[in-house]
């Protein structure tokens, strides 16, 4: 009979033979869709017995498990995986052959990226403008050094008389060189602030002499905090005008180099898609980028000969079991994430209905025990994925939100509540826009309760300034 010594060993050589398993498992549950196919695409590449076979419409992209049932033996393992999931997340942190791959996989997943045509850069743009002018070497490098230290929003980062100092470049030089670049495209490149972004705008347009120029250049940070009546007296003119010619600069760009400083646009590929159909809301899975896999036959051929070695046997036998369980873990994946998104579905339908006033507060916890996982779980299944919707393309995480009880009994989530805070300032008068407390009031009047220090945490994720600077004369 066999010892607790023995069955510890047991129990430590099982962990460390499904460890790369689990690491495999936990990164196909967790990678977006177009990650999973180079992920699967890298592992075709590595295991000979597997092949990949035609996709059909509405595949998951496995074809050695049944559609309707998870091998049981499969799932049994993977179970047996899940629960050493924190102990080995724990090891593969601390493992310097897991760091090696995962920065292999990063410059992988980089590369990917970087293939991906982008729009050019703020950068790019003014040297383009910079070769079309002619300079001599000297001015030529000390536009570029200006170049060098303008910011994606456009704006200088360096002094003149800073980088003269650290380059040895007569500071008249890098004066005279910032007014050439402050003439580029778009308006308002190179200033030093926010002021100075702004008056070179208005001079681009002629209007230095504009009410709104002496507005800017004397009164900058009382318009800021929008103080118009004090504006006003200073000036000696009305509020109403101190309003016009604010609202005036309110369409000049803060931010000029915005158009350039955007994010590249990739693109968005849904896991799933939701479609009403005969009044029936249906989820449909999407497995057409997943290559559709199975076991090659003529490796299953030499493992049924005589012909071949057990060395040869082993080494197939070793790739088979790792191809099924490649197979079964996509199947896996497909199967939690369409079980995850039925049940969204199933809680959401008024939101799927009318739109996020009627999204309804959820938790991964609910869903969890519904679908029969742990809540790590539903966590990794939705990490980067996508739902279309009637109402739009999501991230499956954005139907996850905590929420109210109303007086009334119902569950009304944060995303409601904030969209409610957002329609109230909408429709306030803009001569007396509505208060923190006053919002409180109007959302309790509602059946909403809510503080009043929430209504302003709030309003500040959703960028609305306090009612005094949102005040309109």
């Amino acid at each position: 009979m066999a010892g607790p010594g023995m069955h510890q060993s047991q129990n430590l050589s099982l962990q460390q033979v499904l460890a790369p398993q689990l690491q495999q498992s936990l990164l196909i549950l967790q990678a977006p869709l177009l990650e999973l196919r180079n992920l699967v695409q890298q592992e075709m590449e590595t295991n000979p017995v597997l092949e990949e076979l035609p996709s059909e419409p509405g595949s998951d992209g496995t074809s050695e498990t049944p559609a309707a049932k998870v091998d049981e033996e499969f799932k049994e393992e993977f179970d047996k995986l899940a629960k050493l999931d924190e102990e080995w997340r724990d090891y593969m942190a601390q493992s310097t052959s897991y760091s090696s791959r995962s920065q292999e996989d990063d410059e992988k997943r980089q590369f990917f990226f970087d293939s991906i045509a982008t729009q050019e850069t703020l950068q790019q743009h003014l040297m383009g403008q910079l070769n079309q002018t002619v300079l001599d070497a000297n001015d030529r490098k000390t536009a570029e050094l200006i170049i060098g230290n303008i910011d994606d929003n456009g704006f200088l980062q360096a002094a003149p008389d800073e980088m003269a100092m650290n380059t040895g470049i007569p500071q008249e030089d890098f004066e005279n060189m910032l007014t050439l670049i402050q003439s580029f495209y778009p308006p308002g490149v190179g200033a030093r602030d926010l002021r100075e972004c702004l008056l070179i705008q208005l001079k681009r347009e002629g209007k230095q002499n504009s009410l709104e120029y002496r507005m800017i250049q004397e009164h900058m940070q009382d318009l800021g905090k929008r103080r118009f009546p004090e504006i006003a007296r200073r000036m000696g003119i009305s509020v109403e005008q101190v309003q016009k010619a604010a609202n005036s600069i309110a369409q000049l760009e803060p931010r000029p180099g915005a158009i350039f400083a955007e994010s590249p646009q990739n693109y968005v590929l849904p896991d799933v898609t939701v479609e009403k159909i005969d009044g029936e809301y249906q989820v449909i899975l999407n497995g057409e980028q997943i290559p559709h896999l199975r076991i090659s036959n003529t490796y299953k051929d030499i493992m049924s000969g005589d012909g071949s070695g057990s060395e040869v046997k082993d080494y197939i036998r070793d790739k088979i079991r790792s191809g099924k369980f490649l197979i079964k873990s996509i199947h896996q994946r497909q199967q939690t994430i369409s079980n995850i998104a039925h049940e969204i579905v199933k809680r959401q339908r008024d939101f799927l209905d009318h739109g996020t006033a009627h999204l309804k507060p959820m938790t991964m916890v609910q869903i969890a025990d519904v679908v029969g996982v742990h809540e790590t779980t539903v966590s990794r299944a939705i990490s980067g994925k996508y739902m279309a919707t009637p109402q739009g393309v999501f991230e499956m995480k954005y139907f996850f939100t905590p929420g109210y009880q109303t007086s009334s009994g119902e569950s009304m989530s944060n995303t409601s509540v904030k969209e409610a805070i957002m329609d109230l300032v909408k429709n306030e008068d803009p001569g007396s826009p509505l208060s923190d407390k006053e919002i409180v009031e109007i959302l309790s009047g509602r059946g909403i309760p809510i503080a009043r220090r929430t209504v302003a945490k709030y309003r500040t994720e959703l960028n609305i300034l306090p009612s005094n600077m949102r005040r309109k004369y």
